[in-house]
This record gives C-alpha cells, sequence and structure tokens, in this order.
C-alpha cells in the first residue's frame, strides 16, 4: 500500500526520527513483535517526525469526543454514588496500564498495545454491558441486525469520528480494537491479544473491588479455590495473572496464553462475577429500567429520525445505523435527559 512522505520537518530530529526508531525495535523487540513503520492505514497520511504510527494513532484517539464521552459512561454500577467507582474511561486506563507492562516484559510493541488498549471500548453504548444488551435486541427486533460493541468500536474510528471523515488510524491498531472480545476472531497481532486477554483480567478484578466497596458482595462471597490460587486482594490477582501470561506467553512464543491453573481459577471468578454481580438481583433490579429508558429511546428515533442529529452525511448511513450511532454514543446521563424530555412533562422537567 502506498504510502505518504515526511512533510515539512521541522530539523535533523525529526529527519532522523524513523530511521532511529527502526534500529532501536531492531535491537530491542522480539522478532514476533509488530513493527511500528510502515504505517499501513486506509488513506495515506505523511508520517510524523516526532511520533511513531502508532503513538499517533494513541494520540488521535485520546483526542477524540468518544474517548472523552468514557468518562460518563457506567462500567457495572450505573450512577454511582461515590467518586471512586470505576467508569468506562478508568477501566480504559486500567486495561491499558496492564496490557503495557506484558507488552514491555515480552519485548512487543508497547505503543501499538496502548493504542489499542486507548480504544478497544469506544463503541460501548451507555449503562455498560445491559445497555449492549438492550440496544442488540431492539435492533434484532426491528431490523434484523446486531449490536456488538467491539464493532462499534471499529465503527467509531472509521466513520463516525471527526464528523465522518474517521481517524484513518492504522490496521494494526483496528484490527486490535475490533478483535478485543472473546466474540470476535483472534487478532492479527500479539499486541492485540494482549488486550483481548488483559481486559478480561482487568474487568473481572476491579469489577470484584467496586461490588465489594458497593456492598453487593462480601469478601467472604468470593468463591474460595480461585482466591487461593491468585490471592486474597485485587492487586495480588492482578498481579499473578500478569505473571501468569508472560511466563506462559513466552514460552508458547507465538500465542498470548494463561496457564491452566491460573486460566481456570479466572474462569471461575468471571462465572461467579456473572451470577452474583453482572446478572445477580441488584443489577435485574435496575435492567428494567434501563431497557425502558433505551428502547423508549430507539422507538423513538426510529419512527422519528427527523431528531436524530446528522453525525454522517445522510448517504452514508441507513436508519438503523443512524438510530444505533446515536444512541449507542449517548454518555448515560445524557440519555436519562434525552429520556425524561420526552417523558415528562416540561413543567416537570428541570
Amino acid at each position: 500500500m502506498p504510502t505518504a512522505s515526511r512533510t515539512h520537518p521541522t530539523g535533523p530530529v525529526a529527519e532522523a526520527f524513523e530511521a532511529r526508531i527502526r534500529e532501536q525495535e531492531e535491537r530491542a523487540l522480539s522478532p514476533r513483535a509488530t513493527r511500528s513503520y510502515p504505517a499501513e492505514r486506509e488513506r495515506p497520511a505523511a508520517d510524523c517526525g516526532l511520533r511513531t504510527p502508532f503513538q499517533r494513532d494513541r494520540d488521535r484517539i485520546v483526542h477524540c469526543k468518544a474517548f472523552r464521552r468514557l468518562k460518563h459512561k457506567t462500567q457495572v454500577f450505573v450512577a454511582p454514588e461515590g467518586d471512586h467507582y470505576r467508569t468506562r474511561l478508568t477501566h480504559t486506563l486500567e486495561v491499558t496500564q496492564i496490557s503495557r507492562t506484558v507488552a514491555r516484559a515480552l519485548g512487543l510493541n508497547e505503543d501499538l498495545t496502548e493504542a489499542i488498549g486507548l480504544g478497544h471500548d469506544l463503541g460501548h453504548p451507555p449503562f455498560g454491558h445491559i445497555g449492549e444488551d438492550v440496544i442488540d435486541r431492539c435492533l434484532r427486533q426491528r431490523f434484523g441486525r446486531r449490536f456488538r460493541h467491539h464493532e462499534h468500536s471499529l465503527r467509531v474510528v472509521e466513520r463516525l469520528e471527526r464528523d465522518g471523515v474517521g481517524l484513518n488510524l492504522t490496521a494494526p491498531v483496528r484490527d486490535g480494537i475490533l478483535c478485543h472480545s472473546g466474540r470476535a476472531p483472534q487478532p492479527r497481532t500479539l499486541e492485540g491479544g494482549i488486550v483481548r486477554l488483559l481486559d478480561r483480567v482487568a474487568y473481572i478484578n476491579h469489577d470484584i473491588d467496586d461490588a465489594i466497596r458497593a456492598g453487593v458482595l462480601d469478601e467472604r462471597d468470593l468463591p474460595p479455590e480461585p482466591i487461593a490460587v491468585l490471592g486474597g486482594t485485587g492487586p495480588q490477582r492482578i498481579d499473578a495473572l500478569v505473571h501468569d501470561v508472560v511466563e506462559h506467553s513466552a514460552r508458547a512464543g507465538d500465542a498470548i496464553v494463561q496457564g491452566e491453573t491460573a486460566g481456570a481459577a479466572m474462569a471461575e471468578l468471571r462465572t461467579f462475577m456473572f451470577e452474583r454481580v453482572y446478572l445477580g438481583p441488584a443489577a435485574r433490579a435496575e435492567h428494567g429500567k434501563i431497557e425502558r429508558v433505551l428502547r423508549t429511546l430507539f422507538d423513538h428515533y426510529a419512527e422519528q429520525p427527523d431528531e436524530i442529529p446528522v453525525l454522517l452525511p445522510p448517504a452514508d448511513a441507513d436508519l438503523a445505523e443512524r438510530v444505533t450511532d446515536y444512541l449507542a454514543g449517548m454518555t448515560d446521563r445524557y440519555c436519562i435527559r434525552q429520556f425524561e424530555a420526552l417523558t415528562v412533562p416540561s413543567a416537570f422537567n428541570p
């Protein structure tokens, strides 16, 4: 694929930057690591003289609107009372930090890993996985389509950001974003495989922490077998899982994997969390309310499409995409405000 040459060099540092990075990567990175050059983008673009292509992707993600909205999107607890619960943004940062640790230990490309980690949940809708399930069912029932947040994350960076132009990210970053979910094919790069696995490591352990803080769980409720294997605290479990991934992946060479014992322990914790937290009594109590909010908005905008803001040129999206793009991009609080505007008389709606 042709690439545009660098333009407007600022001096000798910029002129020598790519050659220096290439030399450093050949010397320091694993032969299986993804190299930063050449940049493989849908639209050729001039390289930056002070950032690698993956660093540039990272910056484009951090500065985009969808990334800023993550701070007001649910991770597990809807509109939590308190400042210390995770949001989709803090989850994203935690996944990225842990993933970079693994990439560094394995001699893989940290910049690529970071860009994938920061972009992996850009397409998550309001109200966490409950919101994803509701939008998916609405789409299936009205339009015969499916909603998957990992697929929508790719749509955000390719089609929705920058008024429909997209972020023009490199192919390995786009692949890692799309394939971070267990419902997607395996990523093409080991760096993408890191984010795919460490996303699960992060959310299981951090969600346990938040569930205990919220009083949904007591530490004594946790299943004893995986706790005995991985540790009694969140930091201990994450540390054990990270070390396990690094050691077993180093031996595997061509894949990011867990050891059998640690993998089984984490799987048991995940099953426990789905039963007790994600789909437990507290979540089910909120599920009906969230479904009513999202379904009301979905049906309204499907029937009144003129009320949907223009996110893309009209010819670039059909009705199902327009409704989905608008709803999935909402923060929790904006979604509630739109629901109130539709259902509460204006005299009672502050």
